[in-house]
């Protein structure tokens, strides 16, 4: 699984189990999704974006709560857009050869996992029982995607977010999955290269909220 496309598909699949969102509708330019939140009601993830297909899905798909996941960088498909959409911070597809891989739980801190409709969680606490860290993975076979993957801001640069990636890695390799995929942050990628995550695309992350002021990506 090399095509970026590929990819987009396979992130797509996992993110869909990790989240517990409706089975993605297959659309001429990539899949539909409906999430069923307030602020994010449905998605539309576009693999290759080109600007006909995106001005067009832009323009018959403005309610609030849509968002659109198009795999370019932002400068790109801002001039595609109307009036409307708001950028969210953007993200990074990144894959790595899954392996097993020790995860070692600094002092102070205690790990728990559990899988639960074929997503591995991994939750950190310190020895008094206040969150630390936390993520979860979702395997589809020979892939298995990365979710969610947070460490609270007091606890930060002591590792846990390594642990956390480790044992998620570790899992998904025991289901027989071979390759992880994940959308990164700007702020997630560091750690994820520094475990030998590869960025293989980025990705524009908007959504529809005309009253939003942030909205401006005419």
């Amino acid at each position: 699984m090399e095509s970026v496309p590929e990819l987009v598909e396979a992130w797509t699949k996992g993110w869909v189990v990790s989240r517990g969102a409706a089975a993605p509708v297959a659309e001429p330019w990539g899949w539909s999704i409906d999430v069923g939140q307030v602020k994010h009601v449905c998605r539309h993830v576009v693999p290759e974006p080109d600007e006909a297909s995106v001005r067009k899905l832009a323009g018959t798909a403005g309610l609030p709560g849509t968002w659109l996941k198009l795999f370019a960088d932002d400068d790109t498909v801002r001039p595609w857009l109307g009036p409307g959409w708001a950028y969210d911070q953007p993200g990074f597809l990144m894959t790595v050869p899954l392996a097993p891989a020790e995860a070692r739980v600094p002092a102070g801190y205690a790990l728990t996992r559990w899988t639960t409709g074929g997503v591995l969680r991994v939750l950190v606490r310190t020895a008094d029982g206040h969150f630390a860290a936390r993520g979860q993975i979702a395997p589809t076979g020979a892939t298995a995607v990365a979710d969610q993957i947070e460490t609270a801001p007091g606890h930060r640069r002591r590792g846990l977010g390594s642990v956390v990636m480790r044992t998620l890695q570790s899992g998904a390799y025991a289901t027989g999955a071979t390759t992880g995929v994940l959308v990164g942050t700007p702020e997630g990628r560091d750690l994820y290269e520094a475990l030998g995550w590869t960025t293989r695309s980025p990705m524009a992350s908007l959504y529809f909220a005309p009253t939003d002021p942030a909205s401006s990506a005419a």
